[in-house]
């Protein structure tokens, strides 16, 4: 088979599982994840910048460039939820 082919199987199918672990999660536990979520963006860019790498192609370029711009996004998005959590513990100064 076509490694190619395997890695976007792979792709799709731990897409739908994320989806599914994700939804299945109650909203109180979203925010401690987060840290979780942000070190396996990390791995999959780093997995992502490897396969653009090894499958020189127009498809495993673009393959690549995807997974590193949406792993980006998350850990983006996963740090400024993690900020915004930290302000809620600060103490506010009485005038």
């Amino acid at each position: 088979m076509d490694p190619l082919l395997i890695s976007i199987t792979v792709t799709v199918l731990a897409g739908f599982v994320g989806f599914e672990v994700i939804t299945k999660v109650p909203p109180t536990l979203h925010t401690p994840l987060m840290s979780g979520s942000n070190a396996i963006s990390g791995i999959t860019i780093i997995g992502a910048l490897v396969v653009a790498g090894r499958y020189g192609g127009t498809a495993g370029v673009v393959l690549g460039f995807l997974a590193v711009a949406f792993a980006m996004i998350n850990v983006v998005g996963g740090f400024m939820v993690t900020d915004r959590m930290l302000e809620m513990f600060k103490s506010k100064e009485r005038p």
